[in-house]
């Protein structure tokens, strides 16, 4: 059946309570399983494996997946096959509640690959797991005390869309109430999808192979799939056949420039888009075929070793990106992010105007049996927020009086998030993140961890608010009882720590020796690289070198500088163009600035997967009910979320293997 709503009109003009009456009587679908045994377990296991993907996404991209649909669609497989295990039904509510808590648990990964990674970095050591664990949980609980209130204004009064709960809610109803084969199809091409992607990555798993191999097979030496797509080229290089590529006298492997066949990296570019993959190109192409090349042949960019005259310099991706090109991409991507969100002065007019506008006679609430009781916000907030002060006084050594004054700044910063959120879908934490970084770094300049923490904060909360909303928004269209889907949100932070801090101090953390180098030099390698911890250190180290009262010279080079005024200004303008187009201006200003930190090879592969999608989306779009459509277009994010699971997940095993086994 259609899911039922009010007219633009009604929206208007009833009251919350005549709204709230006719969503009880009309919705509500009372006593109908929820947050049973079975959709907690199952939502919980969901969000782990959710949850070490978007970790292992993000440390490479910089940004995490939304995972809604996804999370419906393998959820509502497992409950498909239990049932025909002879277990009863699921109900439509419970498949809801699964995938709320997977949500939740797949976004728990964020701060861990910005605010805290850069954190560490600065610090030169891993960061205690416990007070990670502990940190992150107490923010993203905040985040739901400080959420629920607005939830009665922005979904229940207002009806705003949350476009990707909406979408979730939309394919929940279509999934239950018309053809059982639809989403049974959608499944079966996310598993088949994660089986090839996964048995690829184990074929070219090195640590795989070596260790079957070599430990159990006891072969003297190991073979694996190269990830190299140019592999081929170089063993004629070898053999004298052809010559080695150069841009300014430097063989372009010392550059990056080099294909790889990362199957993770194209699923994430069809989910991405053709537009901002374009420009993520962009800034690949300009920085490391154009830019670096000139910066290297003017001496700029300096190799680490040998001559370019002798031939034999040693540059490397991380040299170049430390030494040089970071500055202009990170100021790049903090522009375009900033004029993005002070660009729409609606957001923060419509974000406060239901709190200072005129106020009615406080409606009845009708809601009340299920709603979560306001009074658990309003003296939860205060607590929570003094308990998450208490840890960054106690264990990141931030001062008591920064640690207190950022709590009205959460609840302002998640206020504004969530409006946008409820409006375009978009979550702008990594811009708001700014806001706190750039105020307590100028506070307390001589101490970085204040700027970075207090960012933590506040990112956190509002990320986590805005992300609870999307999740509440369809259960709010299915009927769903609201108080049981914020216990569901508290259970998918739970998972999604569990999951992913272990796993963060497992893949990149273990083995550190400080005697061999940094733990940044430690946790960046050739192909994972952390850009939003990158962004994130960047700028506290802006911030501490300008207001520290030292000379940024001494951090920036004069060629580095007029790269950021250039990089600045060009972001300034494209951003200005994005939003005065409404969006078909062609060029993505943080995307570029993405393209710059992202390793060549994942960028490429992003653009190819982007490509391949949007290919095929103009060859089957007007072709309904055709194979072609019903797999490239209809099923289109399953197919993407099923490679990118196979891919991560097998390849998160390799380094797994490398780390404790080898």
């Amino acid at each position: 059946m259609a899911i039922k709503s009010l007219t633009d009109d009604q929206v208007r003009n009833w009251t919350r309570e005549q709204k709230d009456r006719w969503w009880l009587t009309e919705v509500f679908r009372g006593d109908m399983p929820q947050l049973t045994l079975r959709s907690g377990v199952t939502g919980f296991l969901l969000g782990g494996v959710l949850s070490a993907t978007n970790l292992y996404i993000g440390a490479k991209t910089g940004w995490t997946l939304g995972v809604g649909i996804t999370s419906v669609i393998l959820a509502f497989a497992v409950f498909r096959v239990l049932s025909r295990l002879g277990l009863r039904e699921m109900t439509i509510l419970e498949n809801n509640c699964s995938q709320s808590i997977a949500t939740a648990s797949g976004y728990m990964t964020s701060p861990l690959i910005a605010g805290m990674a850069a954190y560490m970095w600065i610090e030169n050591k891993p960061m205690n797991w416990v007070h990670m664990l502990c940190f992150n949980v107490v923010l993203s609980i905040l985040g739901v005390l400080v959420a629920f209130p607005m939830k009665r204004r922005f979904i229940n009064d207002e009806q705003q869309p949350f476009p990707e709960g909406r979408a979730a809610g939309t394919v929940l109803d279509t999934l239950y109430n018309s053809d059982a084969t639809t989403g049974l199809f959608k499944a079966k091409a996310l598993g088949i999808s994660a089986v090839i992607t996964g048995a690829h990555a184990f074929i070219s798993g090195e640590s795989y192979q070596k260790f079957i191999q070599e430990k159990l097979l006891g072969f003297k030496e190991s073979w694996h799939l190269t990830h190299y797509l140019d592999q081929w080229y170089y063993t004629l290089v070898a053999k004298g056949v052809v010559p080695v590529p150069q841009l300014a006298g430097v063989d372009i492997r010392q550059l990056a420039l080099r294909p790889e066949a990362d199957l993770a990296m194209f699923g994430a570019g069809a989910l991405m888009g053709i537009k901002s993959a374009c420009s993520l190109l962009l800034g690949m192409v300009v920085n490391f075929v154009v830019i670096v090349p000139v910066m290297i042949a003017s001496g700029e960019i300096k190799p680490t070793a040998g001559a370019i005259a002798a031939g034999d310099a040693v540059f490397g991706r991380s040299h170049i990106m430390n030494s040089w090109a970071l500055w202009w991409g990170i100021t790049m991507m903090v522009v375009a992010s900033m004029v993005s969100l002070f660009a729409k002065p609606g957001v923060f007019i419509e974000a406060f105007r239901g709190f200072f506008g005129k106020k009615k006679d406080a409606p009845t609430d009708v809601l009340r049996d299920i709603e979560l009781p306001l009074w658990v916000s309003w003296v939860g907030v205060p607590i929570v927020g003094v308990i998450g002060a208490w840890m960054a006084k106690a264990w990141f050594g931030v001062d008591w009086v920064y640690g207190l004054s950022s709590i009205p700044l959460i609840s302002l910063l998640a206020l504004i998030a969530v409006s946008s959120t409820a409006l375009t879908g978009t979550t702008p934490g990594g811009s708001l993140s700014k806001i706190p970084q750039f105020t307590y770094g100028a506070l307390n300049p001589n101490h970085p961890p204040t700027n970075l923490m207090t960012a933590v904060m506040c990112s956190e909360v509002a990320t986590n608010s805005s992300n609870l909303l999307m999740d509440i928004k369809p259960g709010y269209m299915l009927g769903a009882k609201p108080r049981q889907q914020a216990i569901g949100h508290v259970i998918g932070i739970m998972a999604g720590c569990m999951a992913s801090t272990p796993l963060f101090f497992a893949l990149f953390t273990k083995g550190f020796d400080p005697e061999k180098g940094t733990l940044q030099q430690h946790m960046v390698t050739e192909s994972i690289t952390f850009p939003a911890a990158l962004q994130w250190k960047g700028v506290s180290d802006l911030v501490t070198s300008v207001f520290g009262g030292e000379s940024t010279t001494v951090l920036l080079t004069n060629s580095i500088l007029w790269s950021m005024v250039i990089a600045g200004v060009v972001a300034l303008i494209f951003e200005v163009l994005r939003i005065a187009t409404k969006g078909r201006f062609p060029i993505t200003p943080l995307a570029i600035g993405l393209g710059v930190v992202v390793p060549p090879a994942s960028t490429l592969a992003m653009f190819l997967g982007a490509l391949f999608f949007w290919s095929m989306h103009k060859v089957y779009a007007n072709r309904k009910n055709t194979v072609g459509w019903k797999l490239w277009v209809d099923t289109h994010e399953p197919i993407c979320a099923g490679i990118i699971a196979g891919a991560a997940l097998v390849s998160i095993g390799d380094l797994l293997v490398k780390a404790f086994l080898l």
